[in-house]
């Protein structure tokens, strides 16, 4: 899901520079609401699994006799397409040697290289980005399940790898503080985040328990409606950034040099910089291999709630 958005700069930046053009974007069905209604894209194609189904989506594809294909995936999949359309072609520099480097040696070669979308831009020979950030587009017939006028936190506690994820006790603590002083918590999740979300509610009975059957769209509605996102390094980050909810984000066993920090967003960054163990991943792990996890547990909620405040403050 963060990997979509985050080429939503790119799709905007090539049709306001060519309006002439069609886009085509070719994605998994199950994030079809991530650009079904962006006004910048022609027509969604979708990957789905069988080989007939295959067959037709590569008929289909031939058919547009595209004139060039952005590969941003740069995988088995994504490069077997390619030679299906035998069009030319440019693929997504992923820099995977750079990234072994640092994970297992901490030789940091990175530091030069910018954010993700701006990297999905370089994949374009002299191209640029107009400066603006992701884009999300909701419909007005979508509500929102929040009322006005009130102070809404936004929790977004889930993250597809354990060592993504701040501690649930950690969320538990920050709400109970945060609510102390006048604040409404939300929780915010998808499908995978349902036991997660009531692990919290459960300890904070006044939160607004908004996690759904990934409902993407839904849940960038409600999540305007808070000050700020409370998240971790996930795709529900980058979707408060694509409505322009400030984030205070945690990034564990994960580092911004991988090009995945909030993009063009009010945000503070929470890491713990004094190890020398991190990143220990470029995903995420299910277990911290040194069995601390101090990266996410030295992270205190003392030190969200100020760091918070100040966000707060500077809105």
């Amino acid at each position: 899901m963060g990997d979509i958005l985050l080429t939503t700069p790119l799709i905007r930046s090539i049709k306001k520079k060519y309006p002439e053009i069609t886009i085509d974007f070719l994605l998994k069905k199950q994030y079809q609401d991530i650009l079904k209604y962006n006004k910048y894209i022609s027509n969604l194609y979708f990957i789905q699994p069988g080989k007939e189904e295959e067959k037709e989506l590569n008929a289909d594809l031939k058919t547009n006799n595209y004139d060039l294909v952005i590969d941003l995936q740069n995988n088995l999949k994504s490069r077997k397409i390619i030679t299906v359309l035998k069009k030319p072609s440019v693929k997504f520099k992923k820099h995977n040697f750079e990234k072994f480097l640092l994970v297992h040696f901490k030789f940091n070669n990175l530091k030069s290289l910018q954010q993700i979308p701006v990297r999905y831009a370089q994949t374009i020979p002299n191209f640029s980005l107009d400066g603006e950030g992701l884009n999300l587009y909701i419909p007005e017939n979508i509500k929102p399940k929040l009322a006005d006028g009130k102070k809404y936190i936004g929790f977004a506690p889930g993250s597809r790898h354990f060592t993504k994820m701040w501690p649930i006790d950690y969320y538990i603590q920050l709400g109970n503080e945060l609510n102390h002083n006048g604040f409404e918590i939300v929780l915010f999740g998808g499908k995978d985040n349902e036991q997660i979300c009531k692990q919290i509610k459960d300890k904070l009975p006044f939160a607004i328990n908004l996690c759904n059957d990934n409902d993407l769209l839904q849940t960038a509605t409600d999540m305007k409606k808070c000050l700020v996102m409370v998240c971790n390094d996930s795709g529900l980050m980058h979707t408060a950034c694509s409505v322009e909810v400030p984030v205070l984000t945690f990034f564990g066993s994960t580092v911004k040099e991988f090009g995945f920090a909030p993009y063009k967003n009010k945000n503070l960054i929470l890491e713990n910089n004094s190890l020398t163990c991190r990143p220990c991943s470029h995903i995420g792990r299910n277990n911290c291999p040194k069995k601390h996890f101090k990266c996410m547990m030295e992270l205190s909620p003392e030190l969200a709630f100020n760091k918070l405040k100040k966000l707060l403050n500077d809105k």
